[in-house]
């Protein structure tokens, strides 16, 4: 069966998205060769190039008047001169550029270039190659800026019609933005669905959904495939469908696919694909006095039946050894066209955009699985299965001779530190040099002792969560940890040379003014001690998958009405017993944060990043400081 697996605009243009390659890789291990296609990357190529940016050039609105399109409207002509070279130069292929780009003469500079200080001389210095790939990259964002304000307002580098599907009840939108007449962007989905159906003719085409910034694109480019190669089979799966799509009963999804599929989705794949070689499809039988078709044996697989009606999946599959220990293939995928951006000079926000980082997993689901606030009733989450060390570094090895690459991106829910373990010391022992990067828990278990070690083996940096930066709040949402715990071991990544982002939440459940302004006034420390080096407020989101959602008592919540609908369900409604205004506080909270990571502001009172009234911190202003000198030696 002639097999391709497609990620969809849009995700990050680094590198590629891992699921494809998960998936290819499994199947090559079961006997099938499947084709990998980068949809997202190929309309991103297709925009930053002489030809996209003429013709989205003429698709800008009339009506536009932004500051973003007022200056490519201006200077369209330098920006279509330089868009090529500044590509390739963001690939790697012309890393000589970086002279002309530093120069601040060679590229148009819109508003994304406000504000900007530049080094005092970069000529002939270690920083000349950095500070182009920030130019470069704001280049790039005011082109984006550009095209979302005067061409198509859905659009963003790392999403594409985003809004239509988050926590969309209703498959309404998303079918009304599919009938409305197609923008240029669109126009070329279509163009890059009907070039994979003219080269490969697939039989099969696996599209992934990580996102919702991939969903719309993904069921444009199902559409394009159904209309010009109805024989195809379509499934859907990955991220989004796992967590939003599990009570999917609407029937017109199924007008553009066949199958979706839950969860891991390798063993559900393999089933299917087994059948349907073998013409076994559709496998229905009919339940004794009921009067309605249900699956026989369609694994984790919605479908629609002959008589219309969307029929849920079936038990899990079963396949001879688990998907997580399958090598990631990333076989057929352009690996050298992928662009390196860096949209800000913080060197560890610059991780997530810049470096081709290859992408695997050390362990499938979370050793932890206990926060209130995660989604650990879903299979992602809840069912925990570490690959062996051994085949880790067979995986790490193998990987390294399909790209040449040796940077590693551990994609995992939290690594496990007992694995960890036993990797560092394999990938020391065995001399294997890799640069690698993942998200952990700041629990006790990371001693100085096993920090060192991971640095040893290549560890560069970490990301972790502290949510609320409370202990209250800690405690109430099943973190595991404290803050007293967790400044040792920030302590240790920063005195390694290991750089640290934090996940702060704030509004959560029974959250105060006062618990906000303690979080950041530990969080503000942390910054001041050298133990941060980057971090992000998120809203805290109550999820339908979430121990909050089961036991919104406990947490001082009362659960609201859900909204109606057969499509998607994630996000839930609720009421907080606390009245707390978060929005205030939530852009003080951003302002903050944004300034003590640029090491500014470090010493202003509290109330000065906020527009409503606060309470001064209850935290002593040398509550890390003294948790330091307590822990030391």
């Amino acid at each position: 069966m002639r097999i391709l697996l497609v990620t969809p605009p849009m995700v990050q243009i680094n590198a590629p998205y891992p699921a494809t390659a998960y998936l290819a890789g499994f199947l090559k291990e079961h006997g099938y060769v499947a084709g990998q296609f980068d949809a997202s990357l190929a309309l991103a190529l297709k925009l930053f190039s002489r030809a996209g940016l003429r013709e989205a050039g003429r698709a800008i609105r009339r009506t536009a008047r932004s500051l973003s399109v007022r200056q490519f409207r201006a200077r369209q002509a330098d920006y279509l001169d330089t868009i090529e070279a500044v590509v390739r130069f963001l690939q790697g292929k012309d890393p000589t550029l970086a002279h002309r780009i530093v120069s601040r003469r060679y590229l148009p500079e819109g508003p994304r270039f406000g504000g900007l200080e530049a080094p005092a001389d970069v000529h002939g210095t270690s920083d000349l190659q950095d500070f182009a790939v920030h130019l470069a990259s704001l280049y790039l964002d005011d082109i984006s800026d550009a095209i979302r304000d005067g061409v198509d307002s859905r659009f963003e580098l790392s999403r594409y019609g985003e809004k239509l599907a988050a926590s969309a009840a209703s498959f309404d939108g998303l079918a009304s933005a599919l009938r409305r007449k197609a923008s240029v962007l669109d126009r070329w989905i279509d163009e890059l669905a009907e070039s994979l159906v003219r080269d490969r003719q697939p039989e099969l085409v696996g599209i992934t959904i990580p996102f919702p910034g991939n969903v719309y694109a993904a069921f444009r480019m199902a559409r394009c495939i159904r209309r010009i190669s109805p024989g195809t089979t379509l499934v859907l799966g990955g991220g989004y469908v796992n967590t939003e799509l599990r009570e999917l009963s609407d029937p017109r999804v199924f007008d553009y696919v066949d199958f979706v599929v839950l969860d891991q989705g390798e063993s559900a794949l393999l089933w299917l694909i087994r059948h349907l070689e073998e013409r076994k499809l559709p496998l229905l039988r009919l339940i004794e006095g009921q009067g309605r078709d249900t699956p026989a044996d369609l694994p984790q697989t919605f479908f629609r039946s002959p008589d219309g009606m969307v029929v849920a999946p079936g038990k899990p599959a079963q396949t001879a050894e688990p998907a997580i220990f399958a090598t990631p293939d990333f076989g057929g995928l352009h690996l050298a066209d992928y662009v390196s951006m860096a949209e800000t000079p913080n060197p560890m926000h610059r991780l997530w955009s810049c470096g081709r980082w290859n992408k695997i997993r050390l362990a499938q689901g979370c050793y932890w699985k206990r926060c209130a606030f995660c989604d650990t009733s879903l299979d992602y989450i809840a069912r925990y299965l570490p690959t062996p060390a051994d085949q880790v570094i067979r995986q790490i090895e193998a990987v390294i001779g399909q790209t040449g690459q040796t940077g590693f991106h551990f994609v995992d829910e939290a690594l496990p530190p007992g694995l960890l373990r036993q990797v560092a010391e394999r990938l020391i022992g065995r001399k294997l040099q890799i640069t690698w990067w993942g998200n952990i828990r700041f629990d006790r278990t990371f001693t100085p002792e096993l920090v060192r070690l991971l640095a040893r083996s290549g560890c560069v940096a970490v990301t972790g969560g502290l949510e609320a930066a409370n202990n209250r709040l800690l405690a109430l949402l099943d973190k595991g940890f404290t803050t007293e715990e967790a400044v040792p071991v920030l302590r240790a990544f920063s005195e390694a040379g290991i750089l640290v982002h934090a996940y702060l939440m704030y509004g959560c459940p029974s959250q105060t003014e006062q618990d906000t302004v303690d979080g950041l006034e530990f969080v503000r420390q942390l910054f001041e001690c050298g133990y941060l080096q980057s971090a992000y407020w998120h809203r805290f989101a109550l999820t339908v998958h979430s121990p909050v959602y089961r036991s919104p008592g406990r947490y001082g919540v009362r659960l609201l009405p859900l909204p109606e609908g057969r499509f998607a369900r994630n996000e839930a409604p609720y009421r907080d017993v606390v009245e707390c205004n978060h929005e205030a506080l939530g852009r003080g909270l951003r302002k903050a944060l944004f300034n003590y990571m640029h090491g500014v502001g470090l010493e202003n009172e509290m109330q000065s990043w906020f527009s409503v009234p606060v309470p001064p911190p209850a935290v002593p202003t040398d509550y890390v400081a003294r948790i330091t000198q307590a822990t030391s030696g």
